[in-house]
């Protein structure tokens, strides 16, 4: 489980370098002007991710009955109102399977146990209604090319496309992904995952941190024949395979306007994009891993070309961290997005809060709400996204009632 942690991977990169009882927002209709006293109307994106992924957030464990699964879901919603949020990003394709009844992809195994299995409603269709009812935004996300946190493809559904198609999947890490550099693939995963589009009016697409998968110290990932048959043209193999990343964003993002005009679609990279030291346009930091480098990731350019609608940069870090200094990350990433038509938000670590291993930053419950007015100084900041569902809800260390006491204590609506 380790592997599909943010927290594990805010840690690998750099280690290779109060809300009282009823104060709810009253619901408002998706987009609607939320104003402030006086008439002033506030906006900027409050969010929430909303993991499923080895059930991460939600269902709290596999095989709960439909009414329990409804009920866990239906809280962590209002909680995301209780926090006068305005937008949940909610995962409905893990692991190339599907929280919707889905023609090309099976049922998702963190619903029932099995993949594959009904469980007997519709997830996404109930989160969409029941956000909207509340006065919520839902963004449906999705990761393009994980197949299984595993490297047996027996143990998937029979049905499995990555089972039809074995020359599609690579082993690596001891998991199993897509392979992003084969054409029939990006086809595929745009059409599996567009498909929710069509169904449901859902207000955003949202791709996280995960294309090619982050780097495994003695392995390899092995995509030397299709590297053989579709880069020719290329520098080289790094270079075909941020153009096969770049290839697959272009398209989501026209699928979606052709689909579903004015749905929003973003992306929340890791939160470097290459080190000074790499590059003179980079951050001033030390991060063992980079998005352009290791993940063939151009995050800078999708957001420079405005290929996106917004970005949402996880800025795990705290301020004063010598590797990767949260002060000094949001104005890079503020002049980056300076002049372009996407929108910068901001990802917040709320799970590290009151977590004693995170360092002394983190075991202050006030250094997130330090975040937000650190980052109020930069206009380009269009608002932020909180990880996660779960920690919004239960807010052990106290560090979201801070936010909501300091920042949000009206409702907003979210940028449009």
């Amino acid at each position: 489980m380790g592997r599909v942690t943010r927290r594990a991977f805010t840690v690998a990169a750099l280690s290779t370098v109060a809300v009282t009882p009823g104060a709810t927002a009253a619901p408002q209709p998706p987009g609607a002007s939320a104003g402030a006293r006086g008439g002033r109307t506030t906006t900027e994106m409050r969010g929430m991710w909303l993991a499923t992924v080895a059930n991460r957030d939600w269902p709290s464990r596999t095989g709960l009955s439909v009414a329990r699964q409804r009920g866990e879901l239906t809280a962590l919603l209002d909680a995301a109102v209780r926090r006068r949020l305005n937008t949940v990003v909610f995962q409905v394709r893990p692991t190339a399977d599907a929280l919707w009844p889905s023609p090309y992809e099976p049922w998702s195994q963190f619903l029932t146990g099995t993949q594959g299995k009904d469980p007997g409603w519709d997830p996404l269709g109930t989160a969409v209604e029941e956000a909207h009812a509340r006065g919520l935004r839902l963004h449906a996300w999705f990761n393009p090319y994980r197949v299984a946190l595993h490297d047996d493809p027996s143990r998937l559904a029979a049905s499995h496309p990555a089972r039809r198609h074995p020359g599609w999947v690579v082993a690596y890490g001891g998991a199993l992904y897509y392979n992003p550099g084969l054409p029939e693939v990006r086809a595929f995963v745009q059409e599996a995952m567009l498909d929710a589009v069509r169904r449901y009016p859902v207000d955003g697409v949202h791709f996280d941190d995960y294309f090619y998968p982050y780097p495994v110290a003695g392995r390899t990932f092995d995509d030397g024949a299709a590297y053989a048959r579709h880069g020719s043209g290329f520098a080289d193999r790094a270079a075909w395979r941020r153009d096969n990343v770049d290839r697959l964003v272009r398209e989501t993002a026209a699928g979606i306007a052709r689909i579903r005009p004015g749905t929003q679609f973003g992306i929340s990279p890791f939160g470097v994009w290459r080190n000074a030291s790499a590059d003179s346009r980079g951050s001033d930091t030390k991060a063992g891993a980079q998005s352009y480098d290791d993940l063939y990731a151009d995050t800078r350019t999708w957001v420079r070309k405005g290929w996106i609608d917004y970005i949402v940069p996880q800025l795990y870090w705290n301020i004063g961290l010598s590797a990767a200094d949260y002060a000094k990350l949001v104005p890079w990433w503020a002049e980056v997005a300076r002049g372009s038509r996407t929108r910068l938000y901001l990802g917040e670590a709320l799970y590290k809060a009151g977590d004693a291993s995170g360092g002394k930053a983190w075991r202050d419950p006030d250094e997130l709400s330090r975040h937000l007015t650190l980052a109020k100084k930069y206009p380009q900041v269009r608002g932020h996204v909180f990880f996660a569902a779960k920690e919004v809800a239960a807010d052990p260390a106290g560090a979201m009632a801070r936010v909501v006491a300091d920042h949000y204590r009206q409702p907003a609506r979210p940028p449009r």
